[in-house]
């Protein structure tokens, strides 16, 4: 947890040997879960020192210490699974995660993603959660689960083992289409109402890279694909998404075909007046945000019906009827 799951807190402490009287050297939870994960509760309560050295491990994956005549440098090289409460008791979605999380902004931008699980009313799944609840107490272990297929805990240690065993690096072919969707990331969060809470920086430029290397130790390939880093552009769109405001979310999530069009003609203002848009850069940007093709597809069948804009060239270019304003 926040408070310490090791007598020596989260990094690292210098304690007297209660039988010798000799300082030692005792690393905590981070230097203890090297080359591993380290999961953390309660994270808004961490110590002020812990928060102040978990800047270090969370940047440099080290941990350094200068105390009692010992000075040296543990390797910290772990990931963080963390979870932390809202300050208030319940989350505010006027206010900032920052503000809501009581952590600082420093803080937060080191964490790849975030996500937002807000404890909603529904009857139905209060109705599971309290029968799953009930039959723990009753029976001492967890109902069956309706699945197909079940993996034991032994074939997933098994998995991340081999996994682990894979270094994948990213061709020089991706590196200007990742540089293209850090670009188009930047100028969305401009136009976008969470640019008061995020922002997009060089960190988030690594995350990218460290979500596509991990979803492809996921295949046991050698080499990322352009697939892995769609799927990791997804994962943080999705997770920015959680944080909006809930009532946007509700807008975005059952207004799909709108945001497509926003990109086709943001894209249309980028090209100039008069002219087309390719069909496949609006599918690039729309998969990176999360939507499918089929939703691509009825959008532009919609607009067209409309009026809106005309598809040339065996419906691979896009073309306004009248050009959008900006």
């Amino acid at each position: 947890t926040g408070k310490g799951s090791s007598g020596v807190g989260l990094t690292a402490s210098v304690i007297k040997d209660a039988f010798s009287g000799e300082l030692m050297l005792e690393g905590g939870a981070l230097v203890l879960a090297d080359q591993g994960i380290c999961c953390i509760d309660e994270f808004d309560k961490m110590e002020d020192a812990d928060r102040t050295a978990i800047h270090e491990v969370m940047e440099q994956q080290t941990v350094s210490i200068a105390k009692a005549g010992i000075t040296t440098s543990l390797n910290a090289r772990s990931s963080v699974l963390a979870a932390a409460n809202p300050q208030y008791g319940r989350y505010n979605p006027r206010r900032s995660p920052s503000e809501n999380i009581n952590l600082p902004q420093a803080l937060l931008s080191r964490f790849d993603i975030l996500f937002l699980l807000m404890d909603k009313v529904n009857s139905d799944s209060d109705f599971n959660l309290a029968k799953h609840v009930c039959h723990v107490h009753q029976y001492n272990n967890a109902p069956s689960v309706d699945m197909d297929e079940v993996f034991d805990a032994q074939f997933l240690r098994a998995y991340i083992a081999q996994a682990h065993r894979y270094q994948p690096y990213v061709p020089a072919s991706l590196s200007e289409y990742i540089t293209g969707a850090y670009i188009s990331m930047r100028c969305d969060e401009e136009e976008s109402a969470s640019r008061d809470y995020f922002f997009t920086t060089a960190r988030t430029l690594l995350s990218i890279l460290r979500l596509s290397q991990s979803l492809a130790r996921l295949r046991f390939a050698k080499e990322v694909e352009q697939g892995d880093v769609d799927e990791s552009i997804r994962l943080m769109y999705e997770s920015k998404r959680s944080l909006f405001d809930e009532a946007e979310a509700t807008q975005r999530a059952y207004d799909p075909l709108s945001i497509i069009f926003e990109i086709a003609k943001n894209l249309a203002l980028q090209q100039g007046e008069g002219q087309p848009v390719r069909v496949a850069d609006v599918e690039q940007r729309a998969v990176m945000k999360g939507f499918k093709k089929t939703q691509l597809m009825q959008c532009l069948e919609n607009y067209k019906a409309l009026s809106v804009w005309q598809l040339e060239q065996n419906d691979t270019l896009i073309r306004f009827i009248d050009a959008p304003d900006a």
